[in-house]
């Protein structure tokens, strides 16, 4: 599976672009705020129905507009190819069609392209709070397991709606009942979820370990540990070991919204003793250890789209991770620089290779010809 073209309407800071890939490597190379980010999250999103970051969907709209729109064609094999729109409209719920047809539920999107983003904010994984470690396991589960995705949405509306019960109830006792019907109803979706986070940790440690060790020249030897309070208690007596602490905190203080990662190198916690290539590595590591699950669950080759993967990493790891992810083992990669002639560099040590190099400035992206051709009109 490769995505064979693009076009964006008044996305980022994009008015019009069209855009034709390599089923290999495609390489966006310009100065920064030039807009080869903003490429990458129109990929991510076509593929997950949502952006990377945190931003709601009206600000992908170009400033100024009312709407934008995404179109990309999936090409899933020699004979089959799927089309995949995204139409977003300030205000009003986002529509997302495959092939003409819109989802009823965009849940159901998610998944069908499978998709790995590496960016520089991904440092964040080690050195920030659990949470952005539960989004790892969240976005490779749910790309791999329907039932995941619909038990996490469950999961996090349920929460939602018992702590605003304990708030509402200001430290006093629940009279109304309300908190044992949520307890029940959370039980289902919080015993597979911790089940399904459970068993991938240990194939998902071994491909880590494995990526690792190819980055870095096996350098130093890392590993993860999935820490979870379900794993000591069942999920009632997990509540009713915390409900007074609950009542009086006016939260949930107990359940797989708090499971976590735990990192080491050489047996320390990684945050503590990485430098700074080291925690590059291990980040990008993590990435590739989820692009090999999504490959082995899903049956297709993930999407790889690497954001500014060179800053901070020495041109050994960067050598060393180039002939990795080129190998006949990945499939279609997408890849920022600021530096045009870097990967040029990197790849003409690897013959043989498809790829294009597009170059982004002020909003327009233009290949190699297309840029020699403005260049002659200037």
């Amino acid at each position: 599976m490769h995505l064979s073209s693009l076009k964006l309407t008044q996305f980022k800071n994009y008015a019009r672009q069209s855009l034709a890939f390599s089923p290999r490597l495609n390489c966006f190379v310009g100065f920064n705020g030039a807009g080869k980010t903003n490429l990458l999250e129109a990929i991510y999103y076509l593929c997950m129905s949502k952006g990377y970051g945190s931003l709601a969907d009206q600000y992908n709209i170009r400033h100024g507009d009312a709407v934008a729109r995404l179109e990309g064609i999936f090409q899933l094999d020699d004979q089959r190819e799927d089309r995949v729109v995204v139409k977003l409209r300030k205000r009003q719920r986002k529509v997302i069609e495959r092939n003409g047809t819109a989802y009823e539920r965009i849940s159901e999107h998610v998944g069908r392209y499978p998709v790995v983003i590496v960016t520089p904010d991904d440092i964040s994984l080690v050195l920030e709070g659990s949470a952005t470690r539960r989004r790892l396991l969240d976005n490779s589960l749910s790309q791999t397991d329907p039932r995941y995705l619909n038990h996490l949405i469950t999961y996090n509306k349920l929460l939602e709606n018992r702590n605003a019960q304990l708030k509402e109830l200001d430290g006093r006792p629940d009279t109304t009942g309300l908190l044992s019907v949520y307890d029940a109803q959370l039980e289902e979706p919080a015993t597979y979820i911790y089940e399904k986070r459970r068993d991938f940790v240990g194939p998902f440690t071994e491909l880590l370990v494995e990526a690792y060790g190819a980055i870095s020249g096996q350098r130093e030897e890392v590993g993860l540990e999935y820490k979870s309070q379900l794993a000591d208690h069942g999920w009632s007596e997990l509540l009713a070991s915390r409900s007074e602490k609950d009542r009086i905190l006016q939260r949930t203080t107990g359940g797989i919204h708090r499971d976590d990662l735990i990192f080491t190198q050489d047996g320390h916690p990684l945050r503590r003793v990485a430098s700074q290539g080291q925690l590059k590595s291990f980040v990008l590591s993590l990435k590739l250890a989820q692009y090999r699950l999504l490959e082995q669950s899903t049956s297709r080759t993930p999407i790889l789209l690497l954001d500014d993967i060179f800053d901070k990493l020495d041109h050994e790891r960067v050598r060393q991770l180039l002939e990795l992810v080129l190998s006949s083992a990945f499939g279609q990669l997408f890849i920022t620089d600021t530096d045009p002639e870097r990967i040029s560099a990197l790849v003409s040590r690897l013959p043989g290779v498809d790829w294009q190099r597009f170059i982004v400035a002020e909003g327009v992206a233009r290949n190699e010809v297309e840029w020699q051709r403005f260049l002659e009109e200037e």
